[in-house]
């Protein structure tokens, strides 16, 4: 399953932890990522991964 919203496009973002010697390793924060089912204009059920921003937000209806 790929950590991306098919609503809204979120994805992974990138950055360091920065220890107090000033070391930096790489860092990824993903997305809260469901798989859901989903009920489209034309009565189909389809099951697409949306985040929970989406999901709180009211974008999509379930079905």
């Amino acid at each position: 399953m790929s950590r991306k919203c098919d609503v809204c496009g979120k994805k992974s973002m990138f950055g360091h932890n920065v220890s107090h010697a000033n070391n930096k390793t790489q860092k990824i924060q993903q997305p809260n990522v469901q798989k859901i089912k989903v009920r489209e204009n034309d009565g189909t059920v389809h099951s697409i991964s949306v985040c929970t921003r989406c999901l709180r937000s009211g974008k999509i209806v379930k079905a």
